[in-house]
């Protein structure tokens, strides 16, 4: 039996690294599944990849910084498949570092505007249907570094705890309207976001990485899959770490 068999299920930033994978997921364990990317050719691409393996998929272009977009993407979603099941906000930025008291506007506020106002958009138009038909299942993409301090990160630090405390928030908020709402928390994972960092040699891998190689996109797909599917169904409110064993240390 497939996981999420007949589920409508959103993506966004599932034009690359763990939210195409976790499209890709989705789609082979049988959900039908929106693929939201602010590149829209990205996302055409992953949708087409799920068609020619078979499954249902179509592509929308938003940046979930736009309250706007945002709304218009879970309208479509409901307008093309009736209802929507389970959505993972995958959707961020690294911004650039340096110390915290070196940190320019710009970069503190593109952080902030995807990384926590987008999962804010995202969760407010998800919860608003789905608090509407029944119930449904949130993951939000969050990060290790939602869980500690990172030197030289502190705006990305700061949206991803931002994240946490969100999805804690709203798990409790909404759990007896049968929705649960789940956040992952990836340590060092090779994405076009972070490959080039790996492949300069700077990253104590050992010291980030106890397991002993930085993880793939779809180890992270597997978690989120799982946190969407029925088999979860007693898990809300929680904060999954996905990291080879960094936070254990």
């Amino acid at each position: 039996m497939k996981l999420v068999a007949e589920k409508i299920a959103v993506v966004t930033g599932g034009g690359s690294g763990i939210g195409r994978a976790t499209a890709l997921l989705l789609a082979r364990e049988g959900a039908k599944v929106a693929v939201a990317d602010r590149q829209f050719a990205a996302a055409r691409d992953v949708a087409a990849e799920i068609a020619d393996g078979g499954g249902t998929a179509y592509p929308i272009a938003v940046d979930v910084s736009n309250k706007e977009q945002v709304a218009a993407m879970v309208a479509s979603v409901v307008e093309r498949f009736g209802r929507l099941d389970c959505a993972v906000n995958s959707a961020g930025v690294l911004g650039a570092g340096g110390p915290f008291a070196d940190l320019d506007d710009d970069t503190w506020n593109a952080n902030i505007a995807v990384n926590l106002n987008g999962i804010r958009y995202c969760m407010t138009f998800e919860l608003r249907h789905m608090r509407a038909h029944g119930g449904g299942s949130i993951v939000n993409i969050a990060s290790g570094a939602g869980l500690e301090g990172v030197a030289g990160l502190g705006a990305y630090v700061a949206s991803k705890h931002g994240v946490i405390g969100a999805t804690r928030s709203a798990a409790l908020d909404h759990a007896a309207q049968g929705i649960r709402i789940n956040a992952l928390a990836p340590g060092l994972v090779v994405t076009p976001m972070t490959q080039a960092a790996v492949n300069s040699g700077a990253l104590d891998i050992k010291g980030l990485c106890p397991i002993g190689r930085p993880g793939r996109p779809d180890e992270v797909a597997e978690a989120a899959v799982w946190l969407c599917c029925d088999r979860a169904s007693y898990v809300t409110g929680a904060v999954l770490a996905v990291d080879g064993g960094h936070l254990a240390g």
